[in-house]
């Protein structure tokens, strides 16, 4: 077995329980697990807290296509012009890049998601400058703010159903 790695090959990454950077988008707690950049900007995957009442509203990626599995906890989802499901733990969805999207807990406990996203560099930057807006506002950004961050990162929140 050849033991050499391919000095133009990404650096190994290993990140324990709870161990990584964060963001706080919308509410919901972004840990994340492997950055753009340690993957040569492949892909982002993150462990998403969605609390009680959180989610994210309808809107559509014009760049990346997005992978979730349910690690725990439950959510409602809606895909395309799909009717909402619900989705328990196991649960797995994909939403492809200009599908639109939306999901949220309705349940009294936290949902847990791991979320895989290709390419990640643009969501991740757009995560960081809401997270940073809300800083700046001291609790939850401007709604106005959040689609200006999320057009400017080629996401379009859509009116609700």
């Amino acid at each position: 077995m050849d033991t050499h790695m391919d000095p133009t090959a990404p650096a190994p990454v290993l990140r324990g329980p709870q161990i990584g950077p964060r963001h706080d988008v919308l509410g919901a707690d972004h840990l994340y697990k492997l950055l753009p950049a340690e993957s040569e900007g492949a892909f982002a995957v993150f462990e998403a807290s969605i609390a009680p009442g959180i989610g994210a509203p309808p809107h559509r990626h014009a760049k990346e296509d997005e992978a979730f599995y349910v690690i725990s906890g439950r959510l409602v989802v809606t895909l395309g012009d799909s009717a909402p499901k619900r989705l328990e733990a196991g649960s797995f969805f994909f939403a492809p890049r200009g599908v639109p999207h939306s999901f949220h807990n309705d349940s009294a406990e936290p949902t847990k998601l791991l979320v895989i996203a290709s390419p990640g560099a643009g969501l991740v930057h757009m995560f960081g400058a809401i997270d940073e807006a809300a800083r700046s506002a001291g609790g939850m950004a401007a709604i106005e703010e959040v689609v200006s961050i999320c057009a400017d990162h080629g996401v379009t929140i859509l009116p609700p159903a």
